[in-house]
C-alpha cells in the first residue's frame, strides 16, 4: 500500500507518495506547495496569520493528490520555521483538527539525518567522502559522510528566508552586497570549515529547493529531458557559468528564466552566493544534485520495518 510523505518546510510543503519495493522504495508521485511560511516573522520567532492560512491551504491540495492515490497511512514532518516560531505549536494543533494527522516536528540533528538516509538512496559514494548540504528557509543542514556513516552534522539557522529579512538586496544585486553578506557566512559557519578540516570531504551534495534549481536550469540549457535518474552531476564551469548569470540578473529576468521555480525568484541570488562559498572555501572539487532528501530519508526508515 503506498503511503505519504508530508515535509513541512519554510518555503513549500512538499509531498512523497511511495511505496515499498523489496529492500527499497518506489515513487509514485513527488510535488510541492509554493507557501513562503516564514515570510514576514521568521526574525520574530512567530508564524503570521497569512503564512498559516497559506500553509492550510498548501495541505489542502496536498490531500486531494493524496486521496486520489487511495493513500491511508501519512507521515508529516515538521522543520526549521515551525520549530522555532513560538506560535508553532498552535499550527500543529490546527493542522490536526482541519486534517486529522499529527506533525513530527523534528530537530535540526534529526532533520540532518533524515536528509543523509535519502541522498544515499540517490547518490553513489564510493569511496569517497561527501558533504551534504541542503538549503532551506530556515536552516541550512550540514552533513559530512561517506557511504558507511556519518562522520558529522549540523543545522544552522542561515536559511534564504532569514537571509532575505537580514540583508538589502538590490536589483540586481550589487559587488558590494555580495561581499558583505559573503563576510556574514565567513562569520557564521567557522564550526563547519573546522569539521572539513578535520574530515576532508571532496565532493558537495546539495538537495532540496535552491539545488533543484540549478539542475532545472542547466537541464534546459543542456536540453536534457528529464532524464529518469535521482541525481545530477554538475560540472564546476557549468555552475560558474549559471552562478554568474543569476547574479547578473533581475528579478524579471528571473521570473522567464526556464527552470526558475517563482517560490526561489528572490532566495535563488543569496543561494547561489552561499553555494559559491562553500565550494571555494571548502576546496570542493566536484558537485552534484539530489532530487531526495528529507521525504526519501523517512521513506527508507519505513522500509526498514
Amino acid at each position: 500500500m503506498p503511503v505519504a510523505i508530508l515535509d513541512f518546510g519554510t518555503n513549500t510543503f512538499n509531498l512523497l507518495i511511495a511505496e515499498k519495493d523489496g529492500n527499497s522504495f518506489r515513487r509514485l508521485y513527488s510535488g510541492k506547495q509554493a507557501v513562503k511560511l516564514g515570510r514576514g516573522g521568521i526574525h520574530k520567532s512567530m508564524l503570521t496569520a497569512d503564512a498559516m492560512e497559506r500553509g492550510y491551504t498548501a495541505i489542502r491540495n496536498h490531500m486531494d493528490t493524496i486521496s486520489t492515490y487511495g493513500v491511508s497511512e501519512i507521515h508529516a514532518y515538521a522543520t526549521s520555521a515551525i520549530r522555532n516560531a513560538d506560535n508553532g505549536g498552535d499550527f500543529v494543533a490546527e493542522v490536526k483538527r482541519k486534517f486529522n494527522f499529527n506533525i513530527n516536528v523534528i530537530s535540526g540533528e534529526e532533520e540532518a539525518e533524515l536528509i543523509y538516509r535519502g541522498i544515499t538512496e540517490s547518490i553513489d559514494f564510493k569511496d569517497r567522502k561527501g558533504l551534504i548540504m541542503d538549503i532551506g528557509g530556515g536552516s541550512i543542514e550540514f552533513i559530512i559522510c561517506d557511504k558507511d556513516r556519518m562522520y558529522w552534522k549540523h543545522s544552522f539557522e542561515l536559511g534564504m528566508a532569514r537571509i532575505l529579512e537580514k540583508f538589502t538586496i538590490s536589483d540586481p544585486i550589487t559587488n558590494d552586497e555580495i561581499a558583505f553578506i559573503e563576510a556574514y557566512y565567513l562569520s557564521e559557519l567557522s564550526l563547519l570549515t573546522e569539521k572539513v578540516d578535520e574530515f576532508k570531504p571532496t565532493s558537495l551534495i546539495g538537495a532540496s529547493g535552491s539545488f533543484d534549481t540549478i539542475a532545472a536550469m542547466l537541464k534546459h540549457k543542456l536540453q536534457l529531458d528529464n532524464p529518469d535518474t535521482s541525481s545530477m552531476e554538475i560540472s564546476h564551469p557549468q555552475y560558474d557559468e549559471i552562478h554568474s548569470l543569476l547574479l547578473s540578473s533581475t528579478l524579471k529576468e528571473r521570473e522567464v528564466m526556464p527552470g526558475m521555480e517563482a517560490v526561489r525568484i528572490e532566495m535563488i541570488v543569496p543561494a547561489t552566493i552561499f553555494i559559491n562559498f562553500v565550494i571555494d572555501s571548502c576546496k570542493l572539487t566536484s558537485i552534484y544534485q539530489s532530487d531526495y532528501a528529507l521525504k526519501e530519508g523517512v521513506m527508507s526508515t519505513l522500509v526498514e520495518f
